[in-house]
């Protein structure tokens, strides 16, 4: 079990690599967007990248998933074939869907509130969905393939030069909001053209019919699936914008986008996680592994929730060279980030518990439960967001994601059972529950002492091991060097 946690480590830290760095630099955007845009420009930014988020899941439609699941149980050889069928399907429906944003962009203008003089930006936006589905297949081939390096060097290469290039378009050349889309599409046909080796499979494999029809079953059900995982994630964007205004939207968004960093870990882990698990599911020892490696996660998570919830205020309104990482206008939301970045923990949690599913083939189970959290999504934020403005859509994206995690476990647990170690996992959150609770009873107060801020992260950190949660032997063992 020692090495194969190793592993996981191993392989968490290298797609971490790309993550972290490349989010880390696409994240500069926040500070640089809301010290140049007002809130309501970065309003109309956020809604074209809701449509974009929604978009996606028609684009792949769960060829993704099922690319990864059949190619990462079959052998080396087969994979060339279940790539070349994998993607002519999906080739064909994304040709398909373009033609119908292109015709239909001014009902989609009025259904967004998009201004008429902004329209032309749908074909950007049709674009990009279409190279970035493209490059989705070619993405987990080099998963499967365990070229972690590979996969960073092309990710990260991909924000720098969008980046790049939204400075460039922004500061130098004085362009408006369609900088961030034109970027966006350079650095996706960049990522296109260095993905182009794995694209090759597309010539050497041979289309299979028979296969197509598993993939397909498997697949599909993803697509619902998938349409509520993203209504999850993006749902409350347009909401907000119908009761509240883009300007109020703008707000919520540049604090929302300040649970990058518990993002961050779970994307990590995510990336690591589903082949770790396809490989050591018929392992002896397997579900005893996975219990360890929840406990491991809840108690890493718990840590980078709390310090960044405890310091969030201090590293938003530091201020470098006159500028801050959020721009002033956008501070009044700064008390959601806590709550997002919770919610990002809890998603982690049905992350893990979806294992047994994926294990077992039991797709059909996604698409109610995540029905269900985005049902929860919708209601809470129209219950929640007149009563307490954006918090609101805060706590109903925690909601939503709490729904999921426990409709996942339970799920799980029928056709996959696990002993979680659930006596510490439930020390460690109500431990956070409880500094959540202190902080935001003294919110202003904390915000302008930080020695006792200091104090409370030490106290947590003392207690995860004066309970026992986790032991110096373990800490060992995530932390060594294994790249050898």
């Amino acid at each position: 079990m020692r090495n194969k946690l190793k592993q996981l480590t191993k392989d968490t830290a290298l797609y971490g690599l790309s993550t972290i760095v490349g989010r880390f630099l696409n994240f500069l955007l926040v500070p640089f967007y809301t010290n140049i845009f007002n809130p309501s420009d970065y309003g109309v930014i956020s809604i074209l990248y809701t449509f974009i988020a929604l978009l996606n899941i028609f684009f792949l439609f769960g060829m993704d998933s099922a690319y990864l699941k059949y190619a990462g149980t079959a052998d080396i050889s087969e994979r060339e074939s279940i790539f070349k069928t994998s993607l002519f399907p999906v080739l064909a429906v994304d040709g398909f869907l373009i033609l119908l944003i292109l015709a239909g962009k001014s009902l989609l203008s009025s259904a967004f509130n998009i201004p008429v003089q902004h329209s032309y930006l749908w074909y950007y936006l049709a674009a990009i969905l279409l190279v970035d589905s493209i490059t989705a297949l070619p993405y987990i081939s080099l998963r499967l393939k365990k070229k972690a390096i590979n996969f960073s060097l092309i990710r990260i290469a991909n924000i720098l030069f969008n980046i790049t290039l939204n400075i460039i378009l922004i500061v130098g050349l004085k362009k408006g909001i369609e900088s961030v889309f034109i970027s966006n599409l350079a650095a996706s046909l960049l990522s296109l053209i260095l993905l182009a080796p794995e694209l090759f499979l597309f010539k050497k494999g041979t289309f299979n019919k028979d296969l197509l029809r598993k993939l397909f079953k498997f697949g599909l059900p993803y697509l619902p699936a998938g349409i509520a995982s993203m209504f999850m994630q993006v749902i409350d964007r347009p909401i907000v914008e119908k009761l509240k205004g883009f300007e109020t939207l703008g707000i919520y968004q540049a604090n929302y986008r300040m649970g990058i960093f518990m993002m961050l870990f779970v994307s990590m882990f995510q990336f690591a996680w589903q082949p770790f698990f396809l490989e050591n599911s018929k392992e002896e020892k397997g579900k005893e592994l996975f219990s360890k490696v929840f406990t491991y996660f809840t108690a890493v998570g718990s840590i980078i929730l709390v310090f960044l919830s405890l310091f969030v205020y201090d590293f938003a309104t530091l201020k470098i060279g006159g500028y801050s990482l959020i721009g002033k206008a956008y501070w009044s939301g700064l008390s959601i980030i806590p709550v997002v970045l919770f919610a990002y923990l809890l998603n982690g949690f049905y992350i893990n518990f979806s294992a047994g599913l994926f294990i077992k083939e039991k797709s059909i189970a996604f698409p109610l439960i995540m029905g269900i959290g985005a049902m929860i999504n919708v209601v809470a934020n129209f219950i929640l967001i007149p009563q307490l403005d954006i918090m609101g859509a805060a706590i109903s994206t925690l909601l939503s994601y709490l729904a999921m995690a426990i409709g996942f476990y339970f799920m799980s647990q029928k056709v996959f059972p696990i002993k979680y170690e659930w006596n510490k996992v439930s020390l460690v959150l109500l431990m956070v529950i409880i500094i959540g609770t202190v902080y935001y009873m003294n919110w202003n107060y904390l915000n302008s002492h930080n020695i006792i801020k200091i104090a409370m992260l030490l106290v947590f950190l003392a207690s995860l091991f004066i309970f026992k949660i986790v032991s110096r032997h373990s800490l060992n063992l995530l932390l060594r060097k294994n790249i050898s």
